[in-house]
C-alpha cells in the first residue's frame, strides 16, 4: 500500500507543476485558465465523500481500482490533450474520482488497531510525501525535452496502471470470519503482518456492508445507502473535529500563500531560495511521518493531547514567522512548523476515525478531504485580501484563526478525554 502511495503522488507532482504552462501554450488566457482549476477543485470537494462513502459500501478493492484506472484516464486524455477543450475535458475524470490515497488510508484503517494507526499513517504520509518530493525534479527534466508535457503526462498514466496490478495483486479475501478481534488483542509488528494478510473487508462485512454483495447491488441501491450514510455523517457531533480541521488547514494554507513573495519583500530573499526552503521543509515532512511512534508512545497513544499541542505549537511557529526580524528566524520557523503540521495532519485524521468509528471510515476521510477544500478555495482569498494591509498579513490571520481552533479543542476538552471517545489506547 505504501508503494502505490509513493508512485501516485510522483506522478501526480511531475505533472501538475506543468499544466499552466501547457494550458497558456494551447492558448488559454489566464482567466480561463484559472476557471479550469477552480473546477477542478470544485469537483474534489463535492465527490470526496461520495467516493469514500461508496467505497464504505462497495469495498476498497473495487473502488480503489475504479478511482486507479479513471485517474489513469484523466491523465491519459490530458497527455492527448491539444487544446484547452480536451484538457478540460482531462480534468473531470481526475476531479471525480483521484481519491486514492484517502481511499488507501481507510483500506489502512482498516488493515490495523487504534493503537497502531497513527504510526502507520505517519508512514504513509513519508512514503507519499518522497514521491512529492522527487516528482517535480523528474518533471521538470522531461518537460526540457520535445513534446515533455505530453510524455510526462503519458508516464503519470502509465504509473497508475501500474498501481492498478499492484492493488489487484494484493491478498485479497472474500471470507468474514472472526479474525478481527484475534487481531485486536495481537500486539507490534507481528500483528501488523498478520493483520496485512487478513480479510481486508472485515469491517465492512460487519456493519452489514459486504462487499462482495454490495457491489453487485444495482446503482440506486448504492446510491441510498451512500446518501443514508452521509446523512449520519451530517448529523453526527462531529462538527468540531471538521471545524478545527478547517481552521487550521486554512491557518497553514495562509502561511504559504504569499511565502516567496513575503520572503522577497521583507528580508530581500530570491525565489529560488524559496523554494529550497520549501524543500526542505517537505523532507522534514518526511521525517515526522517516521517519528510518530516515539511520539505516540511518549503520549500514551492519547491522539487528542498531541493533536493539541502541535496546534499550540503550530501557532507558535506561525506567529514567529510573522513577527520575525531576520531570515534565520524563518528558517527555525519553517523547521520545526515542518513537523508540527504534518503530526497534528496525521492526529487529526486518526481522532476522527476514533470518535466516527471505523465502519465508516471510507465517508470520515472523504467529509475531511472536502473541508480541507473548503479551505483551499477560501485561503487564496482570505490571503488576497490580508496583503493589502501588510506582507505579514496572511500569516498574521492565520494565527489568529488557529488561536480559534484551539480554543475549541479546549472548550471540548472533557468530551474527548472523560467521555471514553478518546480512550488510552494502551488498554
Amino acid at each position: 500500500i505504501f508503494l502505490p502511495s509513493f508512485q501516485d503522488l510522483f506522478g501526480v507532482s511531475m505533472v501538475v507543476p506543468l499544466m499552466n504552462l501547457h494550458i497558456k501554450s494551447l492558448g488559454a488566457s489566464h482567466t480561463v485558465a484559472g476557471i479550469i482549476g477552480s473546477l477542478y477543485g470544485i469537483m474534489q470537494l463535492f465527490s470526496s465523500p461520495f467516493v469514500g462513502c461508496w467505497s464504505d459500501v462497495v469495498g476498497r478493492r473495487y473502488s480503489l481500482l475504479a478511482c486507479i484506472l479513471l485517474s489513469a484516464l484523466g491523465y491519459f486524455l490530458l497527455g492527448a490533450s491539444t487544446t484547452v477543450f480536451l484538457f478540460a475535458i482531462s480534468r473531470v475524470p481526475v476531479g471525480i474520482f483521484k481519491h486514492t490515497l484517502s481511499i488507501s488510508k481507510a483500506l489502512l484503517s482498516d488493515l490495523v488497531s487504534e493503537r497502531e494507526r497513527p504510526l502507520v499513517m505517519g508512514r504513509f504520509n513519508a512514503a507519499s510525501s518522497v514521491g512529492f518530493i522527487l516528482g517535480p525534479v523528474v518533471g521538470g527534466y522531461l518537460t526540457e525535452l520535445e513534446g515533455g508535457f505530453y510524455q510526462t503526462s503519458f508516464i503519470c498514466a502509465s504509473i497508475f496502471l501500474l498501481n492498478a496490478g499492484l492493488v489487484w495483486m494484493l491478498p485479497w479475501s472474500e471470507e468474514n470470519s472472526g479474525s478481527r478481534e484475534h487481531q485486536q488483542a495481537n500486539k507490534g509488528t507481528d500483528s501488523f503482518s498478520a493483520k496485512a494478510n487478513c480479510d481486508l473487508h472485515s469491517k465492512p462485512a460487519n456493519t452489514g456492508a459486504v462487499a462482495s454483495n454490495s457491489v453487485f447491488q444495482s446503482p440506486w441501491a448504492q446510491v441510498a445507502t451512500v446518501l443514508t450514510r452521509i446523512k449520519g455523517i451530517a448529523c453526527s457531533d462531529l462538527w468540531d473535529i471538521f471545524l478545527v480541521r478547517l481552521l487550521m488547514s486554512v491557518a497553514i494554507l495562509l502561511y504559504y500563500s504569499n511565502f516567496t513573495l513575503a520572503l522577497d519583500e521583507r528580508f530581500g530573499v530570491k525565489p529560488l531560495f524559496a523554494g529550497y526552503l520549501m524543500s526542505y521543509s517537505s523532507a522534514l515532512g518526511v521525517l515526522a511521518g517516521c517519528l510518530l511512534g516515539p511520539i505516540t508512545r511518549l503520549y500514551q497513544h492519547n491522539t487528542f493531547r498531541i493533536l493539541l499541542h502541535s496546534s499550540t505549537f503550530t501557532c507558535t511557529l506561525i506567529l514567529l514567522y510573522a513577527s520575525a526580524l531576520s531570515i534565520w528566524m524563518v528558517i527555525l520557523s519553517s523547521t520545526f512548523l515542518a513537523f508540527s503540521t504534518t503530526i497534528g495532519r496525521t492526529c487529526i485524521i486518526d481522532l476522527e476515525l476514533t470518535i466516527g468509528g471505523n465502519e465508516a471510515s471510507g465517508t470520515l476521510l472523504g467529509v475531511g478531504q472536502s473541508v480541507t477544500s473548503v479551505g483551499r478555495i477560501v485561503a487564496p482569498l482570505l490571503s488576497g485580501i490580508a496583503q493589502e494591509f501588510s506582507p505579514c498579513g496572511p500569516p498574521s490571520l492565520g494565527v489568529g484563526l488557529a488561536l480559534v481552533a484551539i480554543l475549541i479543542m479546549n472548550a471540548n476538552k472533557q468530551k474527548y478525554c472523560n467521555s471514553g471517545n478518546v480512550k488510552s489506547k494502551t488498554q
